[in-house]
C-alpha cells in the first residue's frame, strides 16, 4: 500500500492522540480506526491494522508504569486473564460480522461511566485506599471478559470498560488501574491480532506508521499521568467519554 506524505503525517498525528487518550482514559481508537480507513481500507481491516498501534503503546505504557512503580505486580496475572478468554470470542466474531452490532453496548457503557463520574465521584477511590483481589470480587470477572470480548470486537472504547473493572469494583486508585489497563490491553491484543493477521486483516506499512506515533504518545502521556491529581484525571475522563459517545452516534 503507497501512503504519500499527507497521510504518514495523519497517521502519525492520530496515533500520538490515541496513545495520549488511551493512556489516561480510553476511546483513542476513535482518531485511528477513522485514520486508516481515510487510506481506503475496509472498516474490518482498518479495525485489525489498528492493533498494531494499541499493542505497541501497550508494551509502552507497560513499561512506562512500571517504570514509575504504579504496576501491581501481584495481580499481573489473574486480571488480564478474563480479558484473554473474552478477546478470543470477541476477535473471531469479529472477524464475520461488521462492529457496528456493539455500538448500543459502547454508548450504554461510556454513557453510565459518565454519569458515574459526574454524580457519584466515590465511585473512583483515592490513592489511600487498599484495592481488592481479583477473588475477592467476583463481578470484576465479568467486567473484565466483557472488556475482553468488546476489545477483541472493535477495541475503541474498550479502557471505559476496564476502569469500570479496575476502579470500580477493585477499588485501584485511577493511576494504578490505567497501569494495570494497560497490562490487560497487551494481554488481550496479542490474542486478537493473532485472529486478524489469520484472516488477512492487517497491513503492516500503515500499522507500524501509526504504532509509531501511539508509542510516542504513549511515553509522553505517562510521564504526566503518574504525576497528575485524580481530580484531573477524573475530568479528562469524563470529557472523554462524551467526546466518544459523540463520535460513536456520528459515526
Amino acid at each position: 500500500m503507497q501512503i504519500d506524505l499527507l497521510h504518514f503525517l495523519l497517521l502519525v498525528a492520530s496515533g500520538i492522540a490515541a496513545g495520549f487518550v488511551n493512556t489516561m482514559a480510553g476511546g483513542g481508537s476513535v482518531f485511528t480506526v477513522p485514520a486508516l480507513m481515510l487510506l481506503g481500507m475496509p472498516a474490518d481491516v482498518a479495525n485489525g491494522t489498528n492493533r498494531i498501534g494499541v499493542l505497541m503503546q501497550s508494551v509502552a505504557g507497560v513499561r512506562g508504569f512500571r517504570k514509575y512503580g504504579k504496576l501491581d505486580q501481584s495481580a499481573l496475572l489473574p486480571i488480564p486473564l478474563p480479558t484473554v478468554t473474552g478477546s478470543l470470542l470477541g476477535s473471531l466474531v469479529a472477524s464475520y460480522l461488521p462492529p457496528d452490532i456493539l455500538k448500543p453496548v459502547l454508548l450504554g457503557t461510556m454513557l453510565a461511566m459518565t454519569l458515574l463520574v459526574v454524580l457519584r465521584p466515590s465511585t473512583f477511590p483515592t490513592t489511600a485506599e487498599q484495592p481488592f483481589a481479583i477473588s475477592d470480587k467476583p463481578a470484576a470477572n465479568v467486567w473484565l471478559f466483557v472488556a475482553g470480548v468488546y476489545g477483541g470486537f472493535v477495541q475503541a472504547g474498550v479502557g471505559f470498560i476496564l476502569l469500570t473493572a479496575l476502579a470500580g469494583v477493585l477499588r485501584y486508585d485511577l493511576v494504578r488501574a490505567n497501569a494495570m489497563k494497560m497490562v490487560c490491553s497487551l494481554a488481550f491484543t496479542l490474542v486478537a491480532l493473532a485472529i486478524f493477521l489469520y484472516f488477512d486483516q492487517v497491513r503492516w506499512m500503515p500499522g507500524l506508521i501509526l504504532a509509531a506515533g501511539n508509542m510516542l504518545g504513549t511515553w509522553i502521556t505517562v510521564r504526566f499521568a503518574v504525576k497528575a491529581k485524580q481530580s484531573t484525571i477524573k475530568w479528562f475522563l469524563f470529557v472523554m467519554t462524551l467526546c466518544s459517545c459523540i463520535a460513536a452516534l456520528i459515526f
